[in-house]
């Protein structure tokens, strides 16, 4: 999921998180963001609704099937 990593990271930079920042806000583990930023795992669904919900965009946006928020 390639669009989802870059998405993922640029999101997170643009809100001026380390990946452990974002961690902490979402309960999600460090190394599962850093994973999924580097394309090492693909996240279960719940973890992306999650993500979604935290940064304010669509799930499509941040699994990259619309250039939408």
């Amino acid at each position: 999921m390639p669009k989802f990593s870059e998405r993922l990271k640029e999101l997170r930079i643009d809100k001026g998180l380390t990946q452990q920042q974002l961690a902490n806000a979402t309960g999600i583990s460090q190394n599962a963001i850093a994973f999924w930023e580097n394309e090492k795992r693909i996240p279960i669904i719940i973890a992306v609704v999650k993500l979604a919900d935290y940064f304010n965009v669509s799930v499509d946006y941040l699994v990259g099937r619309t250039d939408d928020c």
